[in-house]
């Protein structure tokens, strides 16, 4: 249900009248901007011990960003629940088609809502979907309505470049963070996911990112790593000495060929071939 609200302060307050009449929330907690400023602002609406996250942990979730939730959880002091979630025994999953992304969040969403019952915890389940997810092709936004999530954010009409403001106004480490979406989006649609590629791309993105890059991913096309980083730096990685040390450690990691994209970073380029255009349904 969207909100009628003009400025970044009215949807704000919106928001926190939202979680106030819901009276405890449990938010689905990535430590990504989006849901790192849910968390907070959950928090300040209705007190920690009001509040869980939850971290679904799986072999898509690079290890640095799960520490980060864990972290961050903590210094937010609310509760901080990790359950194991097993894509990989999904078929649906595994075979990478471009709606890959409704069956991983369904997985989340079915642990996530048995967990809660079983602990009978009144907690409303909510994301931190922001409004200008609603027009990218993001399929785990019909999981999240198929089992009943609120994105708030979205709700009140928050946009990213909003999100990241208050962020910043309240200190929250997270404000300038670059997206960073699960490892099975490296992997090109229609080639199968398993847990050596996802490993693989985990480490190719490590070893890139000594040298300060923090915009950047290793897309899998089976043999093929296509690297991806902004512009203003692919002459940098195009250096012959650096040209050579990536190579080596790529092909090490298991890759036959190391290629370098000159279109540069930008977020989602699978979908460019294998969805373009396509948006989910209203709200």
């Amino acid at each position: 249900m969207m909100v009628e609200a003009t400025t970044t302060r009215e949807k704000l307050d919106a928001m926190v009248d939202t979680l106030r009449s819901m009276g405890s929330v449990a938010v689905t907690f990535s430590a990504g901007v989006d849901s790192t400023f849910l968390l907070k602002v959950a928090v300040d609406a209705v007190g920690a011990d009001n509040v869980l996250a939850i971290t679904g942990k799986s072999d898509g979730l690079p290890r640095e960003e799960f520490e980060e939730a864990v972290r961050t959880a903590g210094s937010l002091g609310v509760e901080h629940v990790v359950l194991e979630t097993d894509e990989l025994s999904n078929p649906s999953y595994v075979k990478n088609a471009p709606d890959r992304c409704y069956y991983c969040k369904s997985v989340l969403y079915q642990q996530t809502r048995g967990y809660l019952r079983k602990r009978g915890s009144p907690h409303a389940l909510v994301d931190g979907t922001n409004a200008d997810d609603l027009g990218d092709w993001r399929p785990g936004i019909q999981a999240a309505q198929e089992h009943g999530v609120r994105s708030l954010v979205a709700e009140v009409g928050l946009t990213k470049e909003e999100v990241r403001a208050l962020s910043q106004e309240w200190g929250l480490p997270t404000f300038d963070k670059p997206a960073s979406p699960c490892l099975a989006s490296r992997i090109a649609y229609g080639e199968d996911i398993t847990q050596g590629k996802l490993r693989r791309v985990e480490e190719a993105e490590r070893f890139l990112r000594q040298w300060g890059l923090r915009e950047l991913r290793v897309r899998s096309h089976g043999q093929i790593a296509r690297i991806e980083v902004p512009p203003d730096k692919i002459a940098e990685l195009a250096a012959p000495e650096m040209r050579e040390r990536i190579d080596a450690r790529l092909r090490k990691l298991g890759y036959a060929y190391v290629t370098l994209d000159l279109r540069g970073f930008r977020s989602g380029s699978l979908n460019e071939v294998h969805a373009p255009g396509r948006k989910r349904p209203p709200m």
